[in-house]
């Protein structure tokens, strides 16, 4: 085989690549590689996320969903119009974040929901599963150790201020 692609399927990008190859049908060995390391930042490091840092998060969420609503999908099947491209890719990708979270995102948007489902039945729902795996269970992750915590430390006061 000639193309080897090196991926992190906790990456948003690198998962949007998956899937882009899988469903063209692009023969490829996978390289699975770590960009982050053990980075799961506050939580991973058995800290609590500040509450306001929370709810500013989740506003912008709700402020970035609603945009992505009115201005890209509006009453089309996919995000540049009826049929999928990797902008829906990317976007799926990117909002499978939040969901692996706990996040349930797309219970109270219709409209969101239903373009969700026809992303994931245009590249099949086995495929999307497949690529989400990885990231669907950072949750479960125990936290860091006290050597690893330590290490991030200053990195995550700078990224949670």
């Amino acid at each position: 085989m000639g193309l080897e692609l090196y991926l992190d399927l906790m990456s948003q990008p690198c998962r949007a690549v998956y899937i882009f190859a899988k469903t063209n049908g692009i023969p490829f060995e996978l390289r699975t590689v770590e960009l982050l390391k053990g980075m799961m930042f506050p939580v991973f490091l058995g800290e609590p996320v500040p509450p306001e840092t929370l709810a500013a998060t989740l506003a912008e969420l709700d402020r970035c969903l609603q945009l992505l609503e009115d201005k890209f999908l509006r009453n089309q099947a996919f995000l540049t119009g009826s049929h999928i491209s990797v902008a829906d890719l990317v976007a799926i990708t990117e909002l499978m974040h939040p969901v692996s979270a706990g996040c349930q995102i797309f219970e109270s948007r219709p409209k969101l929901a239903a373009w969700r489902q026809r992303v994931e039945a245009a590249v099949g729902k086995d495929l999307f599963q497949e690529a989400h795996a990885v990231v669907l269970k950072a949750k479960d992750l125990p936290p860091a150790d006290h050597a690893m915590r330590e290490k991030m430390r200053p990195l995550m006061q700078v990224l949670l201020k």
